[in-house]
């Protein structure tokens, strides 16, 4: 079997938990005998393909794939996605746009037309124009190779797979690593939200990271329940080596490891810190990640007084974040909103006590991991003392948590994914 499939990151170079989902997903599947093509807008040429082939976006000239433009524009059904994003609008003014924008788009796609997309690869501020170019691209490739089934990530990636279908034929995978209400709560951004239903709805087979995940794309999406099936996430074992470390510092270390960003509940956990402090001082916490709140977080930290027991690291991958669970006593997760989080099960195989959100996908299939609801303070800084002061009940937690966290291997993962795509390849037959 071979799988089309598109992503937006993957390691070495990645922003968050998706590239290495991406990564230890489609080392499953070499296993399983599933052939991956793994499209990205911007590789570097490091990347791991030992178990992939990743294809360059970058790199693909989209006149090669067709005789001409309106061909193109004839196999694909393609909106442009603008810099600028819109609000609702009532459905007489949506067509009118929509003929307006394919009419500028077939114009200006006629002057690029023989031309290769340099996309940066990033979340900056022109992520929508590398979205929607991102599809004419895939459409492109799915043209030039031959596979069974398309395999889409996340919102970023979902038009590329519509565009590949359309162009193919063949049956859509969407995969749902998080959607806008994790990101934003309830202050959806209503071009990201409709470009993850158009996704979920044109898809064959929609994929979620936990049974959390799934019930969001079903109630609040309107996705068919029959077609929604939840895959939990994994952990990757393969070069991962026991790091010694010399300690900079006598105290005991507590660490947050995310991005710093409302969904991820920083706030709560400096919070939880000062109560900690009060309690047993000889600890240190570390917030390592960037994000939005990270200036807000500063401030916080500097408020409480606790400045001089408080680090903030900034962004870290690979050996990094291994030398940083070496350092750690202890590893928080206090997401407000968590599809699934894979740093605790990161944590739980570098022998760190954990600590997670009850509202985290996670929580489905970790019984070892200590779990909170992500506003209640007093009951983290709680759980995080007794962690710091009980040795007996640390130990437990390690032990456990090792032992548990052993059977979440990608292998697992890849078996039941491959299954989800028989099931859309019959059903296309």
């Amino acid at each position: 079997m071979r799988v089309l499939m598109f992503g937006w990151e993957f390691p070495p170079h990645i922003a968050g938990g998706l590239g290495t989902a991406c990564y230890g997903l489609t080392k499953g599947l070499a296993h399983h005998n599933v052939e991956v093509l793994f499209v990205m807008p911007s590789a570097s040429g490091d990347e791991d393909q030992s178990a992939v082939r990743i294809i360059n976006a970058s790199d693909v000239t989209v006149y090669d794939t067709c005789k001409n433009i309106d061909e193109f524009l004839g196999k694909v059904d393609f909106l442009r996605v603008g810099s600028n994003l819109r609000p609702y609008i009532d459905p007489i003014s949506f067509r009118e746009l929509v003929t307006e924008e394919q009419k500028y788009q077939t114009e200006e796609f006629k002057g690029y037309f023989k031309e290769k997309y340099k996309f940066s690869g990033k979340y900056g501020a022109n992520l929508m124009e590398e979205v929607a170019r991102y599809a004419m691209v895939a459409g492109a490739i799915a043209q030039q190779h031959q596979f069974d089934v398309i395999h889409a990530h996340d919102w970023l990636t979902n038009l590329a797979g519509i565009a590949a279908k359309k162009v193919s034929g063949k049956p859509l995978v969407i995969h749902v690593h998080a959607t806008e209400f994790d990101r934003t709560g309830e202050n959806v951004n209503p071009e990201v939200f409709r470009l993850e239903q158009t996704g979920m709805r044109e898809a064959d087979k929609v994929i979620t990271v936990s049974n959390l995940t799934r019930n969001i794309v079903i109630n609040k999406y309107g996705i068919d329940p029959s077609k929604v099936i939840t895959v939990h996430n994994a952990v990757d074992f393969s070069g991962r080596s026991d790091i010694e470390v010399q300690r900079g510092v006598k105290e005991k270390i507590v660490t947050f490891l995310g991005r710093i960003t409302f969904q991820k509940g920083p706030e709560y956990f400096i919070e939880a810190a000062n109560k900690v402090l009060k309690m047993y001082p000889n600890v240190r916490f570390v917030m390592a990640g960037s994000g939005d709140l990270m200036n807000r977080s500063i401030k916080r930290v500097a408020q409480l007084g606790i400045s001089d027991r408080f680090h903030l690291t900034g962004f870290l991958r690979g050996q990094d974040v291994q030398r940083m669970f070496a350092y750690s006593d202890v590893y928080v997760m206090p997401s407000v909103s968590e599809p699934f989080g894979i740093s605790p099960l990161e944590a739980m195989i570098s022998n760190v006590p954990t600590i997670i959100s009850k509202q985290s996908g996670v929580a489905e299939v970790l019984r070892y991991a200590i779990k909170v609801d992500f506003w209640d303070i007093d009951a983290l800084a709680d759980a995080i003392y007794g962690l710091l002061n009980y040795p007996a009940l640390s130990k437990m937690a390690i032990d456990s948590g090792l032992e548990e966290v052993n059977s979440l291997k990608w292998d697992h993962a890849a078996a039941k994914v491959k299954r989800v795509y028989e099931a859309a390849i019959n059903a296309k037959k």
